[in-house]
């Protein structure tokens, strides 16, 4: 079925709603459709099998071949077509890309996430920062993380600074988003009643215990707090253990999105031990 082509010419409704999901998390929200620009997002919400509502694109210049075939095959209902500067003004990139793309938001249900012997999920609460959010989703994604899951009131899942720090990430890893820690607790029974035993490891820097010393090849759910306030109280009562990463010099703890990252490859270099 060929896409309906809407031919912007001015900052008219359709522009000024492609403008509004890109800068409003309100309207993200409220739509259930959000904003991406560049060739490896694209190329991986195609991928992944993501719903693509719309293409944007500018009309008076020359597409490049991946814009051409993407434009050809990638089923969108419709192609806005619109003046270079309007395209400018839309990227959020100083070199705008040459095609941006409104993708529907999947559903925030846990079954999304896959189950299986080697679980590995991790819980990231209340997060603040874009960056750090798009960072761990990052690392997810390239150390073996079955999938995430975002609690509490958090930095905005899709928006755009979030995105563009996943590099792509963010589609190839099923990501939540849930209330609180209440939700989840049917969840890990069913987990436990499944797997038979699932550790649930809360990470502080004022643990005992080390990372190194623990033994992270059962299936492991693990917690990260807020980058201010670290794990809740509630999280903490859930914790089976909780562990540390011993650091050195005078820095007195590391960036979530860091810490996060060194403890899914200590995990993955353990679990890689026993294959």
């Amino acid at each position: 079925m060929k896409p309906k082509v809407v031919r912007i010419y001015s900052e008219n409704n359709d522009f000024q709603y492609i403008e509004t999901l890109r800068r409003k998390r309100e309207k993200r929200q409220k739509q259930k459709e959000f904003f991406i620009e560049g060739v490896r997002p694209i190329n991986q919400a195609i991928q992944y099998n993501w719903t693509i509502n719309a293409f944007v694109y500018a009309r008076d210049k020359e597409l490049s071949d991946w814009a051409k075939n993407i434009l050809a095959r990638a089923p969108a209902k419709t192609h806005f077509e619109v003046p270079l500067p309007l395209l400018e003004k839309l990227s959020n990139k100083a070199e705008p890309s040459e095609l941006l793309a409104l993708v529907a938001m999947p559903e925030d249900i846990l079954s999304r996430i896959p189950i299986g012997e080697d679980m590995l999920v991790v819980v990231f609460d209340r997060p603040a920062s874009p960056g750090n959010l798009g960072t761990i989703i990052r690392s997810c994604d390239a150390l073996k993380v079955a999938g995430m899951i975002i609690t509490g009131h958090a930095v905005d899942l899709y928006d755009p600074e979030t995105i563009s720090a996943t590099t792509g990430s963010l589609f190839a890893l099923p990501v939540i988003r849930m209330p609180s820690h209440k939700e989840l607790l049917p969840w890990f029974e069913m987990m436990q009643t499944r797997l038979g035993a699932v550790q649930i490891v809360g990470s502080s820097e004022k643990a005992e215990k080390e990372i190194s010393a623990h033994d992270f090849t059962p299936p492991t759910v693990l917690l990260v707090g807020n980058e201010t306030w670290g794990l809740s109280a509630s999280y903490q009562e859930l914790c089976d253990v909780t562990v540390k990463i011993p650091i050195h010099g005078s820095a007195s703890s590391l960036n979530v999105a860091c810490a996060t990252s060194i403890m899914l490859y200590e995990i993955d270099r353990q679990r890689r031990k026993i294959r």
